[in-house]
């Protein structure tokens, strides 16, 4: 009979440093057009270009457009998949980063800070919160960041469910008000003054207290449903344990 020993991985300062580097980068903080932009992920992400370009007007006034890829007015399972396949670049980016990151002991030392945080706010590990980070940006990288925490043991069936729930509930929340949410915040009367009177700060603190309260909503729902049951806490998951002693 081998008796088996598991060691986890060493905290150090240089998992802290990568830490901090992948909470800057998925946060947004940094997106900018200026020098800086290229530690943040939306801005290395980059965008499509417009599909219809090269409008040409004759001389009956009648316009013509050029486009590509998907072009407009698109319909059917062929409109769908050209649309998927937009998403694998951010998918693919996400998970290549969350991997450097992770040799470089950002997921430890996540762990090591925020389960203390994330384990009583919605039960979950808290080597989870660089994909709770960037799904405030892009659902598609919260998500591929989420699946793989659970093929790699990091996170259970239950705690996968619950943060699911809290990352689409206003999915890619900074990303979305800002864009098209802020604006709002904009109108004026006819008298001048502000159609809205709160601050953009609130909103967004509004929004972020309540996917916290939609997923213990859908925690509780598990309790009701499916009973509290055995669930495996490890923070540390089992391909990345040792075998000291055999």
């Amino acid at each position: 009979m081998s008796n088996q020993e598991f060691t986890q991985r060493r905290v150090t300062w240089g998992c802290y440093i990568a830490l901090a580097f992948a909470v800057v980068f998925f946060s947004g903080l940094l997106q900018s057009t200026e020098w800086y932009g290229v530690f943040d992920f939306t801005t290395l992400n980059g965008s499509f270009g417009k599909v219809a370009y090269g409008v040409k007007e004759s001389a009956d006034g009648v316009q013509a457009v050029t486009t590509s890829l998907r072009g407009k007015g698109g319909s059917g399972a062929r409109d769908g998949f050209i649309f998927a396949l937009t998403l694998i670049p951010t998918v693919m980016f996400a998970l290549g980063m969350i991997n450097v990151l992770e040799h470089y002991g950002a997921l430890e030392a996540a762990r090591k800070l925020l389960t203390p945080l994330l384990r009583p706010l919605m039960g979950i590990p808290g080597n989870s919160g660089l994909a709770l980070i960037a799904s405030l940006q892009s659902t598609d990288a919260g998500a591929a960041m989420t699946r793989q925490l659970k093929d790699e043991g990091h996170l259970t069936k239950r705690e996968t469910d619950v943060f699911t729930m809290f990352q689409f509930t206003a999915g890619a929340t900074i990303v979305n008000f800002f864009s098209s949410g802020a604006v709002l915040f904009t109108l004026t009367l006819a008298d001048g003054s502000l159609a809205v009177t709160s601050s953009i700060g609130l909103a967004v603190a509004i929004m972020f207290v309540f996917k916290f309260v939609g997923a213990n909503l859908f925690r509780i729902y598990l309790n009701i449903t499916e009973g509290k049951g055995k669930e495996n806490h490890k923070d540390e998951p089992t391909d990345m344990h040792k075998e000291v002693t055999q």
